[in-house]
């Protein structure tokens, strides 16, 4: 397996930036690894009784598709907004920048009301501009500059683990489907496509500086190989 490199020591950098790595695995793999993980980490205190909970993102992109391109190339560093809900909850619709530069990443955030949702999606103005939170406000200059528009929904089902030194967390991602029916974000039923062969689930592993030894020992899984994974890409692909 081609491990996670353990990096101390950094440069103090102006942003918070968290290195993350992506596989693909089959079930049998994450049954394996679940079981290694639950004895040495924590279930995120977000995830439901079950342990999991399920993650909807809607996701921008302008007139010329800069951000499916960048990806298709992958170029860097590059940006990608997203409009995100969990468990199909209307009552905290967050939106999100996640800025990817090489293995790292940095996401910024900010809560949005149903009325700002709206605004951002279908260009419904309520209010002054000046009155939307900064990264929303970026995100409508975007729109007005370079036509910035939703393009597809991304939705998958997330087990998380996490572990406070070195800031880790480990997730499961199963089921993950696409639709391009922006109007049905919020619904419960809407129609979506599985994007992964059946069987296979995705791995993502994120940390700060470090990986402590016991997780890195613990996730080394033969045949297990580290990918370049874009949940949007791949489902937009299917509606271009």
């Amino acid at each position: 397996m081609e491990i996670f490199k353990k990096e101390k020591n950094e440069s103090c950098e102006a942003e918070k930036y968290r290195h993350e790595f992506k596989y693909l695995c089959t079930d049998a793999q994450l049954t394996m690894l679940e079981v290694r993980l639950m004895g040495i980490m924590s279930k995120d205190i977000h995830a439901g009784p079950n342990g999991r909970y399920l993650i909807k993102s809607l996701y921008f992109d302008d007139i010329n598709n800069r951000c499916f391109m960048e990806n298709e190339e992958g170029t860097g560093p590059r940006e990608k907004y997203r409009i995100r809900i969990y468990n199909n909850d209307p009552e905290r619709i967050s939106l999100e920048c996640k800025r990817k530069e090489n293995d790292k990443i940095n996401k910024k955030s900010c809560l949005l009301t149903r009325e700002q949702y709206d605004w951002l999606v279908y260009d419904r103005a309520s209010g002054r501009m000046e009155e939307l939170p900064a990264l929303a406000q970026k995100l409508l200059v975007l729109k007005m500059c370079n036509k910035m528009g939703p393009k597809v929904i991304v939705s998958y089902e997330r087990i998380p683990y996490v572990y406070r030194n070195g800031n880790v967390r480990i997730t499961f991602d199963r089921n993950i489907a696409s639709s391009s029916r922006i109007e049905d974000f919020f619904r419960t039923d809407t129609g979506q496509r599985q994007i992964l062969p059946s069987g296979q689930q995705l791995l993502e592993v994120k940390y700060d500086e470090y990986l402590p030894d016991h997780i890195y020992h613990a996730l080394s899984l033969a045949n297990m190989q580290r990918i370049a994974f874009s949940k949007y890409y791949l489902c937009r692909k299917y509606h271009l």
